[in-house]
């Protein structure tokens, strides 16, 4: 039995989802323990394309228990797509569970999101608008809406009458937006309520009889570690905490349950959004990584920046999270290229640095201090085993895993299941990986 956290080593956007689709085979319960419908996994399977923004990756595999925990905040409406999406595909979402206490996006959320980041100007996060750091700031001023009032109708009634016009008294004087209709407002979100409310349970309750029965669990953040609101690029960051400690608080368990956590990571590095990015490339390379990756939003679709792999950032993820192991993601994008850089360390005003800067204004100074490696002339796409490999690929994994001091445990090489090099299982295997420093 094994309890693992997957967390994003980087700015999001590493792959986690392919990661947590192929691990989930060996679960028998996947967490997704924060953020919300601001988040995209995308997951090919035999040349399928699911695009999954609530629900964990896991729903792909019948016998395993998915649940959404407390951490996260719920779009309603998002979700019941996402889940008659996933019906017309042919994929059911019975053993799709819902924390009771986790919190409720509403229209009133978004429009907010939507006017403060117009305000903002030069000043912009890059949020996405889909009212995720409202949401979050409700439950903190303790304003919020639950899951469990949503299905419960007179609460509903009564909270969302008081909330809407709370709201609108914001929306008219501060944005000179229209107002919300309160009665609108209540009559769509009951309907919500009543298609969620089979789903609606006790998660940590649930997760607990999961690790009494000692199964196996995944518990599968959103984002990116870089994009935590504690320990991020701050300001320009997420509004919940991806780390691996987020995933105790967000699920509703103790740490001393965990037994390993792995990162994941792109062979080089996006960021989506404003704030610093020392490796972003600007020029021709930057755009062939974008247009080689198909280098996306899965949520908005907006481009993503793209630079070179960062092992400052790389060291600084192992240290925050406690990662045991690594899985590098899109090796193959790489492919065809003369050379290939990597940051190994920053020039910060005259000086050398090799910590990751807590300060944004600092950090917006670093210049990437590189080491340049070989590239290779071959396809990778098709390796399955780490004598496929071109001896140079195989060199540049092994110098990231000398670079942030963990081994690599799972190589992917595209978007398919079977296009991935599985070094060692993360959830059966031993504690160790053949690829390591």
């Amino acid at each position: 039995m094994a309890n693992v956290i997957v967390i994003g080593a980087q700015w999001g956007d590493e792959g986690k989802g392919k990661i947590t689709d192929l691990l989930s085979r060996s679960a028998d319960v996947v967490v997704r323990y924060q953020g919300g419908a601001n988040a995209g996994h995308t997951v090919v399977v035999q040349g399928q394309t699911f695009k999954l923004h609530l629900i964990p990756s896991g729903i792909l595999y019948p016998k395993t228990q998915c649940i959404i925990g407390s951490g996260t905040v719920i779009d309603p409406k998002v979700l019941i797509q996402e889940i008659d999406q996933l019906a017309e595909l042919g994929v059911s979402t019975e053993k799709l569970y819902i924390s009771q206490t986790a919190h409720v996006t509403m229209p009133y959320h978004r429009l907010i999101d939507e006017a403060v980041e117009n305000q903002r100007g030069e000043h912009k996060i890059g949020t996405t608008k889909r009212g995720i750091g409202p949401t979050y700031a409700d439950k903190s001023e303790r304003v919020g809406i639950r899951m469990m009032t949503l299905v419960n109708p007179d609460e509903l009634r009564s909270q969302v009458t008081w909330a809407v016009q709370y709201k609108n008294a914001i929306l008219e004087k501060l944005y000179d937006l229209p107002p919300l209709d309160p009665q609108a407002v209540v009559e769509e979100y009951l309907a919500y309520g009543e298609r969620l409310r089979p789903h609606v349970v006790d998660s940590s309750l649930k997760i607990d009889e999961a690790v009494r029965n000692r199964q196996n669990i995944l518990f599968e953040g959103a984002q990116g570690t870089l994009l935590d609101l504690d320990h991020g690029t701050y300001p320009y960051v997420t509004s919940s905490n991806p780390i691996a400690g987020g995933a105790c608080v967000g699920a509703g368990v103790g740490p001393t349950i965990i037994d390993r956590v792995i990162g994941v990571a792109k062979a080089y590095t996006t960021r989506v959004g404003e704030g610093p990015f020392p490796t972003e490339l600007k020029e021709e390379v930057g755009k062939i990584l974008g247009d080689r990756g198909a280098e996306f939003g899965t949520t908005t679709g907006r481009p993503r920046r793209c630079g070179w792999f960062d092992a400052v950032i790389g060291r600084y993820a192992v240290r925050i999270n406690g990662l045991d192991c690594l899985a590098i993601t899109k090796l193959d994008v790489l492919d065809g290229l003369e050379e290939i850089k990597v940051c190994v360390a920053y020039e910060i005003d005259g000086e050398t640095c090799r910590d990751f800067p807590s300060s944004s204004k600092r950090f917006a100074r670093c210049q990437p201090i590189y080491k340049t490696m070989p590239g290779w002339k071959e396809s990778t796409a098709d390796c399955r085993t780490l004598e496929d490999l071109p001896q140079a690929a195989l060199n540049y994994l092994k110098f990231l895993a000398e670079l942030m001091e963990v081994p690599i445990a799972i190589v992917s090489l595209g978007a398919s299941r079977d296009q991935t090099i599985i070094v060692e299982d993360p959830i059966h295997g031993p504690k160790r990986a053949l690829l390591e420093v």
